[in-house]
């Protein structure tokens, strides 16, 4: 029997790519801010805004096998540069979003099911400019090990801590060629991650393959948080 997966922000990059490779072998319920309500080739998608006061679940079946959480922001400035403001949106996206729909579908999980989310390499390795997003990021990794201890064996909860993907989220930090090459450079790996290097990561976690594999954050990251190679 196919499983069920529950994808937040699978419209784009990370995502979008998990949805490409699940959707040959799952049932894929996706959602994101961008697209329109449909159901096509095994996947049901429908609007859904994480920052939003009004959410509508109904396209959910009343049980799952698997959550993804996606959304994400990237605001890389000088802690002088950011204001409180900016802290609570970054919390709001990243973390905030991620408990209250949890709140919501929690009684739908069937025993066995895995939940997976992100972080960022620079949650472990302090990073300039990272203030804002590396605190989100980090109140996921502090929850995710909670919720792993509080529903084990039930369920899985792992987490993915990647560093700088090549997605529509980091067009910014990679719109030429001169900031490519540095990027790609800083990585032992000698390039940036793609989309597909974080999602059969994700996938692997939502298969039986990782099903002795709970409470983790796991650096797919080219190296960089654990190798000096400079």
């Amino acid at each position: 029997m196919k499983k069920t997966i529950f994808i937040v922000g699978g419209s784009s990059g990370i995502g979008q790519e998990l949805v490409s490779i699940l959707k040959k072998d799952c049932n894929i319920i996706m959602a994101s801010r961008n697209p329109e309500s449909s159901t096509e080739g095994g996947v049901t998608s429908f609007t859904l805004d994480v920052t939003g006061d009004e959410w509508d679940l109904s396209a959910l079946p009343e049980t799952l096998d698997g959550f993804v959480y996606c959304p994400g922001s990237i605001n890389l400035k000088p802690f002088r540069m950011l204001n409180p403001e900016t802290f609570e949106k970054d919390l709001e996206i990243n973390f905030l979003g991620l408990v209250r729909i949890l709140k919501e579908i929690m009684p739908r999980f069937n025993p066995g099911a895995s939940l997976v989310f992100f972080s960022t390499v620079a949650v472990g390795s302090g990073m300039p400019f990272h203030t804002s997003v590396a605190a989100a990021k980090g109140a996921i990794e502090g929850f995710a090990r909670a919720l792993a201890a509080e529903y084990a064996p039930q369920l899985r909860v792992n987490v993915i801590a990647p560093s700088l993907v090549d997605t529509p989220l980091a067009k910014r930090l990679l719109n030429n060629e001169k900031k490519q090459e540095k990027m790609a450079e800083r990585h032992p790996m000698n390039r940036v991650g793609t989309p597909g290097d974080i999602a059969r990561m994700a996938a692997f976690l939502l298969k039986e393959d990782s099903s002795w594999m709970t409470g983790q954050v796991l650096g797919v990251d080219g190296g960089i948080s654990t190798l000096n190679i400079g």
